[in-house]
Formats: C-alpha cells, structure tokens, sequence
C-alpha cells in the first residue's frame, strides 16, 4: 500500500525498533511507496509512519529491501549534498564510497542473515537510509 511520507522530525528523529519476519507487510508499503515517488532512490520504514528497521533502496531498476541494516565498515569518505523526501532542506552529510552492511532479508516467512559491499551512488543511498533507522536527520 502507498504511504503518505512523514516530515514529523520528533517522529524520525526516534531509532527505530528491531524488525521481525511480522513485519513483511511494512517492506511491502516501503516498496510500493517508493515505486509511487519519482527519483526517489532509497525510502526507511519512519519515513512512511513505522518504526520498524526496513529499509528499500533502488539499484539498477530494482527495488530491494534490507531488514535491520547494520553499517560494519566504511571505507573512502566524502563530503555529500543529500536531500530526503522527509526534509525540505538539502544537507551536507559525510558518506563512505564502499561499505560493507550486515541486514536480513525475508525469505520463506523468516529472516535470513546477508552481508553485501555497496560502492558509489548505491553506498550514499544505502547511507542515507540506515541513518534514518538510528533516528539520524541528515
């Protein structure tokens, strides 16, 4: 289902909770509101009123969802211009060109355990995201 994006900064700024395989439906509103919004790039669950740790991000036409992504290494810093679709303002942010993140994904109604290197664009977006979990506005 699309969600109306949230832009209540006491509600992001809360990290969010652990997620469970019980919250498949919220990956699924992630997907299809991300899917709504043009250019939109990566979304988290506060962004769409949970306060689970999902997040979906874009990558080469491709919606993927991460359950409780974890940031384990970071490698390359940079100084970024990022927007949200939570903030009106553009923000200078210090991202990683490569990243090494540990999530789950959900596969046969139970979380699995992933890890996965991101390089470049896809690494400033996966970012970008997982600050949104630990209640970070950028």
């Amino acid at each position: 289902m699309i969600k109306e994006i949230v832009k209540d900064r006491d509600f992001l700024s809360q990290p969010a909770e652990e997620a469970t395989a019980e919250d498949a439906q919220v990956a699924e509103d992630l997907r299809d509101t991300m899917a709504s919004l043009e250019g939109c790039a990566s979304l988290a669950a506060n962004q769409i009123g949970s306060t689970k740790a999902i997040v979906a991000y874009e990558d080469g036409g491709r919606i993927y969802v991460m359950y409780n992504p974890k940031l384990k290494m970071g490698a390359q810093p940079f100084t970024a211009q990022e927007g949200c679709f939570s903030l009106d303002e553009v923000s200078e942010v210090k991202r990683f060109n490569m990243i090494t993140v540990n999530y789950q994904v959900f596969v046969n109604g139970n979380l699995v355990s992933r890890s996965k290197r991101f390089s470049g664009w896809t690494a400033q977006i996966v970012q970008h995201v997982i600050d949104h979990c630990a209640g970070k506005l950028v």
